[in-house]
């Protein structure tokens, strides 16, 4: 599927802001784009981002990832607008899910916000399921922010 993948670098920052708004633009509701160039670098200290190319070489995907003791969460999972609908999201989630694999996690995490619920469906295709639910750190940027939590979702891995 990919051409290349690979871990993010502070030098990817500035290809990977604009992939990262673009594909979470439809998310209207919110009053800021998704990121920046400063939250990246941030995020990065904590966890780590992969990145996916296609054969050509361009950057069409990149994911968030954490470990947290034996479990991994992702998060911030973007695709190309130009690339969408061709397998990209669910060859990043399995990337991410095998770069948790190799580094001892047994389980999976994410959050989809409440106001995506149309993510749902997709991610208990890929044997993701609701276990809970968690304030969203950034209601404040929505526009009704009364409306917005976090549905966790897990999956066990092999």
């Amino acid at each position: 599927m990919f051409g290349q993948l690979r871990l993010a670098t502070p030098g990817d920052v500035s290809a990977m802001v604009p992939l990262i708004n673009a594909a979470f633009a439809v998310e209207t509701f919110m009053e800021a784009p998704r990121t920046d160039a400063d939250h990246l670098p941030e995020m990065m200290e904590k966890g780590e981002f992969l990145l996916g190319y296609d054969g050509s070489g361009e950057l069409v995907a990149s994911v968030y990832v954490e470990r947290r003791g034996s479990r991994g969460y992702f998060g911030m999972l973007a695709v190309a607008v130009a690339h969408q609908g061709r397998g990209f999201a669910r060859a990043m989630v399995e990337a991410v899910e095998d770069h948790c694999r190799t580094r001892g996690c047994t389980a999976m995490d994410l959050n989809v916000l409440s106001l995506r619920g149309d993510l749902l469906p997709f991610y208990a295709r890929l044997g993701y399921h609701e276990t809970g639910v968690e304030p969203f750190p950034a209601a404040h940027l929505v526009k009704n922010e009364a409306a917005c939590h976090c549905i966790v979702m897990s999956k066990e891995l092999d």
